[in-house]
């Protein structure tokens, strides 16, 4: 039987919602990604070009620290990584998280949440991220989204 790890961030509880139904499908675990340092809404503000996650989306170079030990990924055959899309990508965090996680032989999908955005910005860093054997990415909503994803993805 596959073992599989839904790894996320979420600041609105959206992105967690979602982690949490693909988890419901796939009879998974999950791990949440916690800032060290949490961000207000002001840090969130995207109408002030110096709120911290403006500063942190426009340097490429940014990795914000995370709290917490990340999970030992021996165990698991396939690992899910969902986030909320911020200016078209991934949050920074992200990257801190990826470049961390020794993903070697496993399976891989990512997914996020977007109040507009399409998933092809974010699959290019994942991409990059990653590496090109990464499953297609989408912007996800809805069980119906959920159940649709896994079943194109073949992790269903």
């Amino acid at each position: 039987m596959t073992k599989s790890l839904v790894i996320y961030f979420s600041m609105t509880n959206n992105t967690k919602k979602v982690a949490e139904m693909i988890a419901q499908e796939l009879g998974a675990d999950t791990y949440r990604i916690q800032a060290k340092q949490p961000y207000t809404s002001e840090d969130l503000n995207w109408h002030n070009n110096n709120s911290r996650a403006n500063r942190e989306q426009e340097d490429n170079n940014s990795r914000p620290e995370f709290t917490g030990q990340l999970p030992d990924l021996t165990k698991y055959d396939r690992i899910l990584i969902g986030h909320p899309t911020w200016w078209g990508i991934p949050p920074r965090i992200i990257n801190t998280v990826i470049e961390k996680l020794d993903l070697g032989e496993k399976e891989v999908a990512t997914f996020s949440t977007s109040g507009g955005s399409t998933y092809d910005q974010a699959q290019k860093v994942m991409n990059e991220l990653i590496g090109s054997d990464v499953k297609p990415g989408r912007v996800l909503s809805s069980k119906k989204d959920v159940e649709n994803w896994l079943r194109d993805i073949d992790f269903k």
